[in-house]
């Protein structure tokens, strides 16, 4: 395995063993960061995510889709220095309708199946990163910037 493949194998593990990201919106030149549970394509090329449309996040989303996501595995210890994996994806989200819903729906619930009645409030929005680069980063100094839109 070469190098560009133990990244990409890096990060599909990271996007498939965490639950959580930090979404980061902004709205008037203010950022606001949100706590979501997510789920990866399996082409790791889209995230997925819900919200109810009465959050300020789904507010942000509305008037500027471009976001980023954070997603780790620290675990808040000393080691995390020299052992934690993090990767910032950024994109443009849209909310998801009909068939393209249902589909990832599927995903989203295999990871999350307890966010069931969540998600089927029709006050809830499922929403779709459309990633364009992910930063990785390990040990807090080495950097890879990975584009998705470059894989086949």
């Amino acid at each position: 395995m070469n190098s560009d493949e133990r990244r990409r194998q890096r990060l599909k593990d990271l996007l498939n063993q965490q639950k959580l990201a930090v979404l980061g919106t902004h709205r008037e030149g203010q950022p606001y960061g949100s706590l979501v549970s997510f789920a990866a394509t399996k082409d790791m090329k889209q995230i997925l995510f819900a919200t109810t449309r009465s959050t300020r996040k789904y507010e942000n989303l509305t008037a500027d889709a471009r976001v980023s996501l954070l997603i780790d595995n620290r675990s808040n210890q000393e080691s995390d220095i020299h052992e934690a994996t993090a990767v910032t994806a950024t994109g443009r989200v849209d909310e998801l309708h009909d068939a393209d819903k249902e589909r990832c729906l599927q995903l989203y619930l295999e990871k999350h199946p307890y966010l069931q009645d969540f998600v089927d409030s029709p006050t809830c929005a499922l929403l779709r990163v459309c990633v364009k680069t992910y930063y990785l980063v390990n040990r807090f100094q080495e950097v890879t910037e990975l584009h998705a839109e470059a894989w086949t």
